[in-house]
């Protein structure tokens, strides 16, 4: 299993511009699923008039999502290229379940952002790009699907065009264009996903596929503290309690002891399993569950961090961070209490104090103590969580140093922490 590198690799990009029906498909065509189940699914997806929705239910496994034709969790898949073996997090790109993309990008090495030719940049692309950005994401594909529905098919102007639209975007951002491909598919017909097509002669670039095998393996940042997210708690008859979740920074190995902050428990590691293998140690990027010895089920939860005994994860009585307000219907002020979104916490924190507004392209200070934050405004904010919190800050362990802010079903704001104060556990 260890002979290839691992990255984790994030689907994003705007509600029905087919995000699942891509991954669907480069599993079909690379071996990964069998044939024989996406007729099944075809016949199934046919029978509730969800046609065309097949691939996408290889990721899709929920009842509901199949029935609303929507994803809704976050997904994991195993799948190998010649270079790598990636779990690919399938992201809802519907605004209801920004939340869980937002769990799965900030978990991505690399993304591939899908966005319909068709349609072009829509309101959830400029936001799912905006966070990955955030979130930390550097290494970017643009597969530009649907080219088998452009007017007329697989048309290479519609292709520039939205080729146009798309960096326009990555620009404001500060996406750096010189390091992101931009590729024609047809995620449905299967198009240029694994193997180049006639149909699109024009394109003289790598597949899909091909360009997949072209991201840079980011080092890991071993030499960093232990920190561990929790995702989820089981308790597994016969083997006992077993958090889930990514490893962030620092190696685990059995016999370390670990406290789980906020929860302030502490426990012994007995064994480490990946994709249901039994490991020797895990590193930053692998998802594991761990058997824990003297922690029970009820003692952690989401949300908890784990790390040494000597170097335990950072709570938080207030913390400072640099915000970027994405969009706000109205303005923020002092004591308003959005959810803040940091690795797998989700906590409401009030904005104390608003410091400083900086100007967003040099980063200069345009004014201090401002009234109030309004769309587009970048600035430097004083927040006090409604409950401990684990956050650390972003220069010095920058994967638990960076949130999103949400409220009333949309993201609201997105930052890093760059200093804190500690609360005594």
């Amino acid at each position: 299993m260890a002979e290839k590198d691992h990255m984790n690799l994030v689907f994003i990009g705007h509600v029905d511009h087919g995000k699942s029906t891509l991954v669907g498909r480069l599993l079909l065509d690379t071996g990964h699923i069998d044939p024989h189940l996406i007729e099944k699914y075809r016949k199934e997806a046919d029978a509730i008039g969800k046609g065309s929705f097949e691939f996408a239910w290889v990721m899709d496994g929920l009842k509901e999502e199949r029935e609303r034709g929507l994803t809704i969790d976050v997904a994991h898949k195993r799948f190998n290229t010649n270079k790598f073996y990636f779990t690919i997090i399938d992201a809802p790109g519907h605004r209801d379940f920004v939340k869980n993309m937002i769990t799965g990008t900030s978990q991505a090495d690399a993304a591939v952002l899908v966005v319909a030719a068709p349609e072009g940049v829509q309101a959830q692309t400029k936001e799912h790009v905006f966070l990955s950005r955030t979130l930390g994401v550097k290494q970017l594909i643009i597969a530009i699907n649907k080219m088998d529905v452009t007017q007329p098919k697989f048309d290479e102007s519609r292709f520039n065009a939205v080729k146009e639209e798309v960096s326009t975007l990555l620009r404001t951002v500060g996406f750096n264009l010189e390091q992101i491909k931009f590729v024609p598919v047809s995620a449905f017909t299967g198009d240029n996903a694994t193997k180049a097509s006639d149909n699109l002669s024009w394109y003289k670039g790598p597949t899909l596929l091909d360009l997949l095998d072209e991201f840079v393996l980011p080092e890991k940042p071993t030499k960093l503290p232990l920190r561990w997210p929790i995702q989820d708690v089981y308790s597994i008859t016969g083997i006992g309690t077993v958090p889930v979740g990514r490893i962030e920074t620092g190696v685990m190995k059995p016999g370390q002891k670990l406290i789980f902050h906020p929860s302030n428990k502490s426990g012994e590691v007995k064994t480490i399993e990946m994709h249901h293998e039994e490991i020797p140690e895990a590193v930053p990027g692998d998802n594991v569950g761990v058997n824990m010895r003297g922690v029970s089920k009820n003692d952690i939860r989401r949300g908890d961090v784990a790390g040494p005994l000597d170097n335990p994860p950072t709570v938080v009585k207030t913390f400072t961070a640099q915000i970027a307000v994405l969009q706000h219907p109205s303005v923020i002020a002092p004591g308003y209490t959005p959810v803040f979104h940091c690795h797998t916490s989700q906590i409401a924190c009030t904005f104390e104090e608003l410091q400083k507004k900086l100007d967003p392209k040099s980063g200069e200070v345009k004014e201090e103590n401002p009234d109030f934050l309004k769309t587009g405004d970048i600035a430097i904010v004083k927040i006090r969580p409604t409950r401990p919190m684990v956050i650390e800050r972003a220069k010095e362990i920058p994967q638990l140093g960076r949130f999103a802010v949400r409220d009333m079903g949309q993201t609201v704001a997105a930052g890093m922490c760059i200093d804190l104060e500690k609360k005594e556990m």
